[in-house]
């Protein structure tokens, strides 16, 4: 156990939450700073809590006071701006900055597999991911010139009892349950990682204090790699359906109907990866020593909706979009 202290900033997301728990499983010291404002996620007794508003560094001045931290994770940086200001704020205030970048900063698509750390950072589909790789430049200048301490940890897709894999969300659940086809991008054959944010919270809080990990970066991913047809099986069988409609479309098509999906399919969801964590599994030897298949994970999260019916929003929009797309680039009646 570890008396190790930590600030989470942000702390109640799909992933933070669970590594909050993790954290305090393992005995650390936990103060989550955030807006206070959601109510999603239940985190655990026996942490300080402290409100403030991230964006604002007078605000967040004044909620640490002069408080050191072994590590500070922050969860909520997206731009370099924020990631300039955190580096001001905490610069001699921490042991260690973690700063949550993502795995679709890696080439995209890549041109070898599995993907590594070293592998080159290259988004050109998705401006969310070129933002990562800008915020990684610079905590890797202000490593190497100032020696700020920070560690860099890219996610790959991970969930929690509450998302969904696909873009469509609960529509999907929905429609398999009607009896109705899915879209589905590509052939469904691409393999993609999925990580319960549980097996994450192993990797994460594994690296807090460890001054290995300065000046490094990790990805943190599971190493079950399903296609996607195998995922939305999964996803039907875990709502009760046992033979879905499965149609496939080319994601450029399914962008192009569907702009807001496009960035997220075309850079990111599209493309096979698979992912090495041998240098995260060296220094958190506990990291994949149990872990929770997506098969079992996927009825988490059906199981969540079904008990919470506030939480199964359909979109009447993206139905109707799905429908279009299979009367338009559907497979033909004989």
């Amino acid at each position: 156990m570890s008396n190790l202290k930590v600030l989470f900033i942000g702390g109640s997301g799909i992933i933070s939450t669970s590594c909050v728990h993790e954290a305090v499983r393992q005995g650390m010291d936990v103060t989550v700073l955030n807006r206070g404002t959601s109510k999603l996620r239940r985190l655990p007794d026996g942490i300080t809590r402290l409100t403030a508003d991230s964006n604002d560094p007078d605000s967040m001045r004044e909620a640490i006071g002069d408080t050191y931290y072994d590590a500070v994770v922050n969860w909520v940086n997206f731009v370099p701006d924020q990631v300039r200001r955190d580096i001001d704020v905490f610069g001699g205030r921490c042991g260690q900055y973690v700063f949550i970048s993502s795995a679709s900063a890696y080439q995209t698509p890549p041109t070898r597999m599995p993907v590594v750390e070293s592998t080159p950072l290259k988004n050109p589909e998705w401006q969310y991911s070129r933002d990562k790789i800008a915020c990684e430049e610079l905590l890797v200048k202000a490593y190497r010139q100032d020696d700020f301490p920070m560690t860099i940890v890219r996610p790959s897709h991970t969930y929690d009892e509450t998302l969904l894999p696909f873009e469509a969300k609960w529509n999907v659940i929905e429609r398999m349950r009607a009896g109705k086809p899915v879209v589905v991008h590509g052939d469904g054959t691409s393999l993609w990682t999925i990580t319960h944010s549980r097996d994450f919270a192993v990797g994460l809080v594994g690296l807090l204090g460890k001054e290995a990990a300065i000046g490094e970066p990790f990805h943190i991913t599971g190493d079950e790699a399903p296609s996607w047809n195998r995922i939305f099986e999964d996803a039907a069988a875990a709502a009760g359906v046992a033979d879905p409609k499965l149609v496939h479309i080319a994601t450029e098509t399914i962008a192009a109907a569907i702009p807001e999906w496009g960035p997220g399919l075309l850079g990111d969801k599209a493309h096979t990866m698979i992912f090495d964590n041998s240098k995260l599994k060296r220094l958190v030897p506990a990291f994949g020593q149990s872990t929770t298949p997506f098969k079992l994970g996927i009825r988490e999260v059906v199981d969540w909706y079904d008990a919470h019916p506030e939480q199964r929003a359909v979109d009447p929009g993206v139905d109707e979009l799905q429908d279009r797309l299979i009367e338009a680039f559907g497979p033909r009646p004989l």
